[in-house]
């Protein structure tokens, strides 16, 4: 198991999901951002401007790297050729932290554009934990696991997600990115309670906090339904539940996806500026 310790934290202050079209303006009026995330399959090349500016903000910024391509959750043997570009990217940045998703998006030889769900069991517990501990001997450094957002559950499904999580803290040392949108989302689609879910997660693992947007539509029986679509600001309700987190968790770094529908700089800064207020509240 790794030893967690070693390995740089990224500051407990507001950081945003980077666009290059914010390149400039980033640079010369962050506001309250003090790091950046950037999706790590953008940047698995070889040169080029993208490399280039993520350099130069490197030297300003701590980076955080979020993958989306790994398939942790997947029964299939993990990519190696994915891994070991990773694994460039990694040793090139040398970032603050590297996260992926508690989820699944391929089969056989297919690679689905969506990051899907998996049932909470024993043989998938074990799955997942030994695709971390591949990623983490790779890589050498701790990786955090995202919560998902979930539309249904799975009958067969025999701990809660909370626990699933917690016991992959345990087997492989790994930590955790704790997404307020989905806690929310998942409440609302599965009809539980938000706060239920902060109180029983292992909020001492958690070394990153992600917020973003949803979009809000309704099921066949007209209860709400709500899509992780990241389009959109973060709504009041995500932001109390963001509150009430921190308030159990002490200051965290938090991040303000905005992945479709890009808005100017300057609508992004206001959304970190009121996640600095948020984190001023447990911080003074």
């Amino acid at each position: 198991m790794l030893d967690a310790s070693k390995f740089d934290a990224l500051p407990s202050r507001p950081g945003v999901g980077y666009k290059p079209q914010h390149f400039n303006e980033i640079l010369s009026d962050p506001g309250p951002v003090r790091w950046l995330e950037v999706h790590a399959e953008n940047y698995m090349g070889d040169g080029g401007r993208p490399l280039a500016q993520l350099r130069h903000l490197a030297a300003q910024f701590a980076i955080s790297v979020h993958g989306v391509g790994l398939s942790i959750g997947g029964e299939a043997p993990l990519d190696v050729a994915h891994l070991k570009r990773l694994k460039q990217l990694i040793d090139w940045l040398q970032p603050a932290s590297f996260s992926e998703h508690l989820a699944w998006s391929t089969h056989d030889s297919h690679f689905l554009n969506d990051l899907l769900p998996l049932p909470y069991t024993k043989q998938t517990l074990d799955r997942v934990a030994a695709h971390i501990t591949q990623v983490q001997d790779v890589l050498g450094r701790q990786m955090l696991l995202e919560n998902p957002s979930s539309y249904l559950a799975f009958a067969e499904s025999t701990m809660a997600e909370t626990d699933f999580l917690a016991r992959l803290v345990q087997m492989t040392g790994c930590g955790l990115l704790l997404d307020v949108n989905n806690v929310f989302i998942s409440a609302t689609n599965l009809r539980t309670t938000a706060q239920d879910y902060i109180d029983a997660f292992p909020l001492e693992a958690v070394g990153e906090i992600h917020l973003g947007g949803h979009d809000e539509d309704a099921d066949e029986t007209g209860a709400p339904l709500l899509i992780d679509s990241h389009a959109k600001p973060v709504v009041d309700p995500v932001w109390a539940l963001l509150d009430y987190t921190l308030a159990r968790s002490g200051p965290k770094p938090v991040l303000i996806e905005w992945d479709t529908d890009i808005p100017d700089w300057s609508t992004l800064r206001d959304e970190a500026n009121r996640a600095d207020a948020a984190l001023g509240l447990v911080t003074s």
